[in-house]
């Protein structure tokens, strides 16, 4: 009778556990080609609601601007970067061509469907390419990895869609991706989703800082108010979490016709999101567009093997972090390395290495150098003994990893 009793009381508590741990789901959208200003200065009730929990901040593309890791303001190349949390010196995606992904550096569905392949992954999308080129459902290199539920390359279809000469057919477009996507995360929540919008860059590139611009806006938010009451009713009737990240992959150039260049208002950009645990590094830095990646990656608890994760560029928006803002220069045959800490305790673990083999599939021949207090955030290294025109430094941390490049000309 007392072992019953006992045994009912570890179920009852068991079950409670297993209720109280939520399943953890991801969306990211990626509006094209809105920059900073424009956001800040137009009025977004949905996109203001949506993110009153975790904010709207300012945010950056296009790497090191002038450094090793500058990256071109172009679509593609923003998705990419994005996908892979590195920027193009590393995923060597130039153009919305999409040449030769360097799938050495995977995107982030790899890494889902790798450490989980039983969880789901969703895409609702203007462009094939973005499933076929950059997911790689099409590259054999990629892991062929398709996504689980496809709704994409509406742009050609010109019987569903057809074309128009103001544009409009993009926003028809754009609503048919969202009405899509809210039908599949309603019916099958699947555990990690891109949605990808076009309009407002279409309009943009037609019509600059406009009236036409601004009402590609209003269609965008509304869309996000869509897609947002869909996922709080997924949260009120099943024991779920959604964290939602919606960003732009570019901004825009002083009239608002172009982009792909390396002025503010084509690096200056914007992230919004639902989750209320965002870090202060996201409130209170100029988070990159690499760094949702690596967020996501936190959030759904994924794992990258230690190569890895030294290859990424970004740093995770929630959780706390050890370090950020990794520098580094050569002086008289000394290496000075220093970081901004934002841990007081903890060690800091420094890697170093003259190859860039992972860049070819490999391994790189790393050397730990030296291990010193986080806090103490800079140090010199004598590479005397170490001749070499490029040496690759890695500050492993306990709550996350910096990396960064130097070559000698």
């Amino acid at each position: 009778m007392k072992f019953r009793k006992y045994f009912v009381v570890f179920l009852m508590l068991f079950c409670a556990l297993a209720f109280a741990q939520k399943s953890k789901k991801v969306v990211f959208v990626i509006a094209d080609g809105i920059p900073l200003d424009i956001i800040q200065s137009h009025s977004m009730l949905n996109l203001n609601n949506f993110s009153k929990n975790g904010g709207i901040v300012s945010a950056y593309v296009g790497g090191e601007k002038n450094g090793y890791s500058e990256t071109p303001t172009i679509s593609a190349v923003g998705y990419n970067s994005l996908l892979t949390g590195t920027w193009v010196n590393k995923h060597n995606v130039w153009g919305n061509d999409i040449k030769e992904p360097n799938y050495n550096y995977w995107n982030i569905f790899r890494y889902l469907k790798t450490q989980y392949p039983e969880k789901k992954t969703a895409i609702f999308s203007t462009w094939k390419d973005n499933r076929t080129k950059l997911i790689g459902s099409d590259a054999k290199a990629a892991g062929n990895l398709n996504p689980d539920f496809v709704f994409d390359g509406y742009e050609k279809d010109i019987i569903k869609f057809p074309h128009d000469k103001n544009g409009d057919f993009y926003n028809k477009i754009d609503n048919y991706v969202v009405e899509n996507a809210c039908k599949t995360i309603a019916a099958s929540a699947p555990d990690l989703s891109w949605i990808y919008l076009e309009y407002t860059d279409e309009m943009g590139h037609r019509h600059g800082d406009s009236p036409e611009f601004l009402n590609a806006l209003d269609q965008l938010d509304s869309q996000i108010g869509k897609l947002y009451k869909t996922i709080q009713k997924r949260e009120k009737e099943n024991n779920e979490e959604w964290m939602v990240i919606i960003t732009t992959d570019h901004g825009r150039d002083t009239f608002g016709f172009k982009h792909g260049g390396q002025t503010n208002r084509e690096r200056n950009t914007w992230m919004a999101t639902n989750y209320a645990g965002i870090n202060d590094y996201y409130k209170k830095q100029q988070p990159g567009i690499v760094d949702i990646t690596p967020t996501i990656l936190r959030f759904l608890n994924i794992s990258p093997s230690q190569n890895q994760q030294f290859e990424l560029d970004g740093v995770p928006m929630i959780g706390e972090l050890s370090a950020i803002n990794l520098s580094l220069k050569i002086k008289e045959n000394k290496l000075i390395i220093q970081w901004t800490p934002l841990a007081k305790i903890g060690k800091a673990k420094i890697w170093l290495s003259t190859t860039n083999n992972f860049k070819t599939g490999g391994t790189d021949e790393y050397q730990l150098i030296k291990e010193m207090d986080i806090k103490d955030w800079k140090t010199e290294i004598d590479i005397s003994s170490m001749t070499s025109k490029f040496y690759k430094v890695v500050i492993e941390m306990p709550n996350n990893t910096l990396n960064r490049w130097i070559t000698i000309p």
